[in-house]
């Protein structure tokens, strides 16, 4: 496909048809001049610019006025050729329509879905491993408290004191798994009565 020329563009009419084939053959005017006559003669339309050079060139007694040779004619008004994106921006265009779409699926839908709930017990790594440590030194610390007991009250017997470390530890397992089920509930009533408020 051709590129329009630039500048002011007018249709082909019979008075400028007749000066461009004259023009054409007119050996007053310089080759060059000749054969862009001859050129746009057979095209729809010309350049403004070329016509009114042919035209300045031609003798006063070989052209016509100005004013008859536009006469007729009109502007041809051609569309800009629509700039093409370039792949980054089309991704980028890509994501940013999906996250709109994620988000307005979101919105329609929140009446219906669960929320989530964020006082779910070891909802987190965090929250896990500071779980375990507290339980290991709970335990840890319950065997020493039951070897050591056993040990002041038994004469130092071994198997009294390895006994009553086992106890201890029993306890300490006990006593943790007690809280942790009281805080379980306690948050449980929290969250049922967050969704009894809202």
């Amino acid at each position: 496909m051709e590129n329009p020329p630039p500048g002011l563009v007018i249709s082909m009419t019979e008075p400028i048809l007749s000066f461009l084939t004259s023009a054409s053959t007119n050996h007053k005017l310089s080759q060059e001049l000749q054969e862009i006559a001859s050129d746009f003669s057979s095209k729809p339309n010309v350049p403004y610019k070329s016509l009114r050079t042919i035209w300045s060139s031609s003798d006063i007694t070989d052209r016509p006025s100005l004013i008859q040779l536009l006469s007729g004619s009109k502007f041809v008004l051609t569309s800009p050729k629509p700039r093409e994106k370039s792949e980054e921006l089309k991704a980028r265009l890509e994501k940013l329509q999906e996250m709109a779409e994620r988000k307005a699926y979101a919105e329609l839908v929140k009446d219906i879905t669960p929320k989530k709930d964020d006082t779910e017990p070891f909802s987190s790594y965090k929250d896990q491993m500071g779980f375990g440590l507290h339980v290991a030194l709970t335990m840890f610390t319950g065997y020493m408290a039951g070897y050591f007991a056993f040990r002041a009250l038994f004469n130092h017997s071994p198997a009294m004191n390895a006994a009553g470390g086992v106890l201890g530890f029993i306890i300490g397992m006990l006593v943790e798994t007690f809280l942790f089920i009281i805080r379980t509930s306690n948050q449980e009533v929290r969250s049922s009565q967050k969704k009894k408020d809202q």
